[in-house]
């Protein structure tokens, strides 16, 4: 793996940058970034820091700051070191400003406000922490989202994710022998049921696995394979019978699972309104 200095200069809480990063990362093979994370950078001493390290330790730079002495700053400074800086937000801020015909305010830290969003997603973690694997399920009718199925399938990181992205989701295992809360069925339209499934097979190593972390016995029903077939199929019928889309996360991580949840959600939104 080839190694280089990868240097992430925000003046907020470098998400962008480090989501972007992955996102463009993953397309080259055999590299392995050192990455250096330089967050709420809004002064030019913590610039004079992160400079001195960018002397010791050259690389990429990439960054998202607003002010213009600060950019300045920064862009001078790796122009003497001879490395590569480059704003990572500027073509979107451009497109932006020339397709609405205004300004850029240049605030820093303004996607991370205090306001109606922000306290939306505190509220749906406060709501998703509650309602995980089944309990409190008196109230599902406040979820925007409550996803079912078999014993691990996700569900519960798939729902966390899900609510940072602001919405209220609940979740519900589907146990062999064990009924399922009433009020599962007596939902309005402005919950969406979903139902996670994946295969016998890959579940039972999924089980297994989680078995011995925990220095559990794997002689057990658990993980047998023809029982989790048993408990996949009543799944996959009872979400057919109830019209419950259901989605196979046999390949997908929590991100893409999400991905589709949320298209399903806005969909059956767009039908009912």
């Amino acid at each position: 793996m080839a190694e280089f200095h990868l240097h992430l200069v925000s003046d907020s809480t470098g998400e962008t940058l480090q989501s972007m990063t992955k996102a463009a990362l993953v397309q080259f093979e055999g590299i392995s970034p050192v990455e250096h994370v330089w967050t709420l950078t809004r002064t030019v001493r913590q610039l004079d820091d992160i400079l001195e390290s960018i002397v010791k330790k050259p690389g990429l730079v990439l960054y998202t700051l607003v002010s213009k002495e600060m950019r300045d700053v920064l862009e001078l400074g790796c122009q003497r070191v001879g490395v590569p800086c480059v704003s990572v937000l500027d073509p979107v801020l451009t497109a932006f400003s020339s397709f609405l015909g205004k300004e850029i305010r240049r605030l820093p830290g303004r996607q991370h406000m205090l306001d109606k969003n922000y306290f939306g997603r505190i509220e749906a973690l406060n709501f998703t922490m509650a309602h995980d694997d089944g309990q409190m399920a008196d109230d599902l009718y406040e979820a925007q989202i409550v996803l079912v199925g078999v014993s691990r399938t996700s569900k519960t990181p798939t729902s966390f994710y899900l609510a940072h992205r602001g919405y209220k989701t609940a979740n519900i295992p589907i146990v062999p022998n064990i009924a399922l809360p009433e009020s599962l069925f007596n939902l309005g339209k402005k919950t969406t049921v979903i139902g996670l499934t994946t295969s016998p097979e890959r579940l039972s190593e999924i089980r297994k696995n989680r078995l011995l972390s925990l220095n559990q016995t794997v002689e057990t029903d658990y993980i047998d394979r023809d029982r989790i077939k048993e408990e996949v199929i009543f799944a996959r019928k009872l979400c057919t019978k109830q019209g419950w889309p259901a989605i196979d996360v046999s390949r997908r991580s929590v991100e893409e699972t999400a991905a589709q949840i949320i298209t399903l959600y806005n969909k059956r939104m767009e039908e009912v309104r």
